[in-house]
């Protein structure tokens, strides 16, 4: 998904909510994961990062959907193994994760790696929280 870089920073988020809202309508997920915002050096590129990140995040629980938020160093963590893995290194894991997976950019690819870290996290929390709720065994 693309935005139009002529358009005013208005119609690119209009374009964001958009292309987010067809996307669940199509694939119907059960939940929506997104990478946690990092400062950036220069104030103006944060600040759009932000105003996007707020659409991404308003769209899916518009829709009903639990949105998990993940720092990008265990994103990169659970992909790579490691913390400061570059993004070529997350790439080539995305692939192998991924076998016959193609990735149009690298953005596809990090988008990608949030998503393997979500269900990793995601099944852990699944059985954590079934452990927690089911009835203690004892031994007779």
């Amino acid at each position: 998904m693309h935005s139009d870089g002529s358009l005013s920073l208005a119609e690119r988020l209009v374009q964001l909510h958009d292309g987010l809202a067809a996307i669940i309508r199509l694939y119907r997920p059960d939940a929506a994961a997104v990478e946690e915002t990092f400062v950036n050096k220069n104030p103006t590129s944060t600040l759009k990062l932000g105003l996007a990140r707020g659409v991404v995040l308003l769209v899916p629980a518009l829709a009903g959907l639990p949105v998990a938020e993940y720092p990008a160093n265990l994103i990169k963590k659970s992909v790579v193994g490691a913390g400061h893995a570059g993004k070529e290194q997350v790439q080539m894991m995305v692939r192998t994760l991924l076998p016959g997976c193609q990735l149009a950019t690298a953005d596809a690819a990090d988008a990608l790696a949030v998503a393997i870290c979500h269900a990793h996290h995601a099944a852990t929390e699944r059985r954590w929280g079934t452990a927690a709720a089911a009835p203690a065994r004892t031994r007779a």
